[in-house]
């Protein structure tokens, strides 16, 4: 069900639906409970604590080692190296002290997660930085081109989450 409306979605929107990835937020869930949604099929997983993840997937990892584990909550820098270790996509890039850190753990360890800089487009209280506009955490330029010359030399993108309507409800996007 979830995959035909991610479908239907990316047709409305003129876009393929393959080219659509879900990520399915694993957490605050035991391995136990997540070995079911593996056997359905499902590769990629977030979770947004470093010390939860340790726990439950480098297990999972060894027996489904096509899984794929994304980062999806803050990342302080003295977790950086555990971080770079177990993920495979860090999507909670923020400031630039951060990409320093990251870049030299990935040197070090010969690892290369895809990193995506997060910005708080729908200026929402709970992110790392409160409710300041992109604009304003952003606009330092020095930071910004920081970050961004790091990135432009490595698998990157841009990840941006924010509360939209959708049928009388609240979605993440």
């Amino acid at each position: 069900m979830v995959r035909q409306r991610i479908a239907s979605a990316a047709i409305e929107a003129g876009r393929l639906p393959q080219d659509i990835t879900l990520v399915a937020v694993s957490k605050t869930f035991e391995a136990s409970a997540i070995e079911p949604v593996i056997a359905a099929g499902q590769r990629i997983f977030g979770e947004n604590r470093v010390q939860e993840s340790k726990a439950k997937w480098p297990a999972l990892k060894a027996r489904f080692p096509d899984i794929k584990l994304h980062l999806i909550g803050p990342l302080q820098s003295n977790k950086a190296a555990e971080a770079v270790a177990l993920f495979d996509c860090i999507q909670s890039l923020d400031r630039e002290k951060l990409a320093r850190v990251l870049a030299d753990e990935i040197q070090r360890q010969g690892r290369h997660p895809e990193l995506f800089i997060e910005i708080n487009s729908g200026e929402e209280g709970q992110k790392a930085y409160g409710a300041m506009t992109p604009l304003q955490r952003m606009a330092d330029p020095a930071e910004i081109g920081a970050v961004a010359a790091f990135l432009a030399s490595s698998d990157s993108g841009f990840m941006t989450a924010s509360e939209v309507a959708v049928d009388g409800g609240l979605a993440q996007l």
